[in-house]
């Protein structure tokens, strides 16, 4: 139906394949360090809880959840 050959389709795939990796594992893992999100997107809902237990109760008594943001945003690669 308007398709490729399926000799076409595994053929591409073992030629790709059959190409040597040349230093792509080097260069992966320096992108991997970089955060994936902007640091106002991550942790929204930490960030939720962090905000309104400020406004409540102040900041001194919200460490707690202060703390809990904070972990998180370095989960998602950020260093605070």
């Amino acid at each position: 139906m308007g398709g490729l050959p399926a000799e076409n389709t595994s053929s591409a795939l073992v030629l790709k394949g059959s190409q040597p990796n040349h230093g792509s594992a080097v260069t992966t893992p320096a992108l991997d360090t970089k955060p994936k999100k902007k640091i106002c997107c991550a942790c929204p809902d930490t960030k939720k809880l962090r905000d309104e237990c400020i406004v409540e109760h102040g900041q001194d008594a919200c460490t707690k959840w202060i703390d809990a943001h904070l972990k998180c945003l370095r989960a998602e690669g950020f260093n605070v």
